[in-house]
C-alpha cells in the first residue's frame, strides 16, 4: 500500500486548527496582512476590468476569498480598533480617527488580538501600519519592525494644480530605486523574520501602506497600463438625487479634491492609473511574502489572513476617498488561507473583519474569549455553503449604520432616514429604494440587526490629558 505523506500531513493539520488547543510549539503560525485603502480593485473580485494582482490572486488560489467582506468602519482607526479588539465601534466609542484606544478609559486595558497571542505563547511581531497613524502598542507586538510612513522625505510633490487639499493627495510615479518605497522597505523585513527557525509559534502582522494616499510607486507599475488606456468608474450624473440629507452631510468631506475638480482638471485617469499603479506595487509585496513563507521552514504550518481596512472612492457616487456607508467604502478583500484547508474556493456569505478575532482564536487553538462581538469563521471555512443567518454591519460615526446582507445594503443614518439597494440589480447603488412602500419588510428585516448599544464618543482620560 502506498501512502501519501504530504496529504496526510496536511489533513491531521486540518484536524488539529479546527478541533482545538494543544502545545504551544505545535500549534500553526499567523501571517497577517493588512493592505491601506484597498477597494475591490484586485482580480479575484473583478472591482476593475485593468486591476493586476497575480499574487493576491495566487494567495486566494491557494486558500478561501470572501467575495462579500465588509469593514466595520470605513476610515481607518476605528476599522482597525475594531478588528484588533474584537469590538463594533459602536461598544469602544473609537468612531473616528481620534483618539488611540489605548488614552481612552473605557479602552485602554482591552486585550488587543495580537496580545492575546503573545499572552498564549506566541511571539509577535510587526511591521509597516496595523494600526492608524502605524501607532506602536506595546502590549500587542514585542518586536517592532521599520514603519517608514505613507509619505517620505525623497518624495517629490508631481500634482501641481491640487490647490489646498493635503499634499498626501497626490499621484504619480516617483523616481527613486524600488528598494527605497515604503511597502518595499516592510517587506524586507517581514522575509528576513520570515526566514528563522522558531521555538515559538509566531504572529506576524505586516502592514502595506498602499494604496492609500499619496498614490506614489515605481514607474515601471504604470507604463503596464498607459494613462490613454485607463478606464473610470460609470458615474451618473443624477446618482446624488435620490439620497437623504444625512447621507450628503455625512460624506461631505472638504480634504479630498472634489469629484468636479478631478474631472475638470481631467487628472480622473491619471488619479485612477495611479491607484492602479499602487495596487500592483503593493501587489508584488505580498508575492515576495509569500515567496519567503514557501521558502521557510514555516511553510507547512502557516495560516495567511490578507485584508484591507476599508475601501475607497475613485468617483463612484461622485466621491472621493472613503468615510461613506456604501459600497466601495465598506467593501474589501478578505482571504484566508489554511493549511490543509479549503483552496481557490469563493464565499458569498457576508462577513465582517470583526470575525477574524475569534476565527483565529478558533484556528490557532487558543481559548475562545466570551467579550468578543464577532463569530468564528470556521463553518464558513469548512463548508462555504453553510448555514449563516448574519449580515456584516459598518459603522460611521455615531449611530450611522450600514447593514449589508447577501443581495441587499440597508442604511440608517441618526436623523432615521435610510437608504436602501438590491444589489442583485444594482449593484453600483444608483438606486434608493428605501422610499417604497413595497420594500418596507426588506428593511424591517435588515433594521433589526441594527446595534442596540451607540456608546457616546471615546474621549482621551483625564490623566492623559494633563
Amino acid at each position: 500500500m502506498r501512502f501519501n505523506l504530504g496529504a496526510i500531513f496536511t489533513s491531521l493539520l486540518l484536524i488539529f486548527i479546527l478541533s482545538g488547543p494543544t502545545l504551544s510549539a505545535d500549534r500553526p503560525n499567523v501571517l497577517m496582512i493588512a493592505i491601506d485603502d484597498l477597494n475591490d480593485w484586485v482580480g479575484c473580485l473583478g472591482g476593475h476590468t485593468q486591476a493586476k494582482s497575480p499574487q493576491i490572486d495566487r494567495l486566494a488560489k491557494r486558500g478561501l476569498l470572501f467575495t462579500n467582506a465588509h469593514c466595520q468602519a470605513p476610515i481607518c482607526n476605528p476599522s482597525r480598533t475594531s478588528l484588533m479588539l474584537g469590538m463594533r465601534p459602536s461598544s469602544t466609542g473609537i468612531y473616528v480617527n481620534r483618539p488611540w484606544f489605548r488614552t481612552t478609559p473605557g479602552n485602554k486595558g482591552r486585550v488587543t488580538l495580537s496580545q492575546y497571542f503573545a499572552e498564549h505563547g506566541y511571539r509577535t511581531l510587526t511591521t509597516g501600519k496595523i494600526y492608524h497613524a502605524s501607532r506602536v502598542d506595546g502590549p500587542s507586538f514585542q518586536v517592532v519592525g521599520p514603519r517608514p510612513g505613507q509619505r517620505l522625505k525623497i518624495d517629490k510633490q508631481i500634482v501641481t494644480d491640487i490647490g489646498s487639499s493635503s499634499k498626501l493627495w497626490d499621484f504619480g510615479p516617483q523616481q527613486y530605486d524600488e528598494e527605497k518605497f515604503s511597502d518595499f522597505v516592510d517587506a524586507s523585513w517581514a522575509v528576513e523574520k520570515l526566514q528563522f527557525k522558531r521555538q515559538k509559534p509566531f504572529f506576524l502582522a505586516v502592514g502595506f501602506y498602499r494604496p492609500h494616499v499619496p498614490w506614489y510607486a515605481p514607474q515601471r507599475f504604470f507604463d503596464v497600463r498607459p494613462r490613454t488606456a485607463v478606464k473610470v468608474p460609470d458615474v451618473r450624473d443624477d446618482d446624488r438625487a435620490d439620497l437623504p440629507a444625512a447621507a450628503l452631510q455625512l460624506t461631505n468631506n472638504s480634504l479630498p479634491p472634489s469629484h468636479k475638480w478631478f474631472v475638470e482638471t481631467d487628472h480622473w485617469k491619471d488619479a485612477v492609473q495611479a491607484y492602479l499603479a499602487c495596487v500592483s506595487f503593493t501587489d508584488a509585496q505580498v508575492g515576495r511574502l509569500l515567496d519567503a513563507l514557501d521558502k521557510s521552514p514555516h511553510a507547512d504550518n502557516t495560516i495567511v489572513v490578507l485584508f484591507s481596512d476599508h475601501g475607497f472612492h475613485l468617483g463612484e457616487k461622485q466621491r472621493w476617498a472613503k468615510q461613506s456607508l456604501w459600497e466601495s467604502s465598506t467593501r474589501v478583500p478578505l482571504i484566508i488561507s489554511v493549511p490543509g484547508g479549503k483552496q481557490g474556493e469563493r464565499c458569498s456569505r457576508p462577513v465582517e473583519l470583526l470575525h477574524l478575532y475569534p476565527t483565529l482564536l478558533e484556528l490557532c487553538g487558543l481559548p475562545a474569549r466570551d467579550d468578543l462581538e464577532g463569530t468564528s469563521l470556521g463553518p464558513l471555512l469548512k463548508d462555504t455553503q453553510a448555514s449563516w443567518n448574519r449580515p456584516a454591519i459598518t459603522t460611521y460615526q455615531r449611530n450611522n449604520h450600514a447593514i449589508r446582507s447577501e443581495h441587499w445594503r440597508y442604511i440608517r443614518y441618526a436623523d432615521g432616514s435610510e437608504e436602501l439597494y438590491d444589489h442583485r440589480m444594482d449593484p453600483q447603488e444608483w438606486t434608493n429604494l428605501a422610499g417604497q412602500p413595497k420594500y418596507q419588510s426588506v428593511i424591517a428585516e435588515h433594521a433589526k440587526w441594527l446595534p442596540k448599544t451607540n456608546v457616546p464618543a471615546a474621549t482621551i482620560a483625564t490623566q492623559q490629558k494633563k
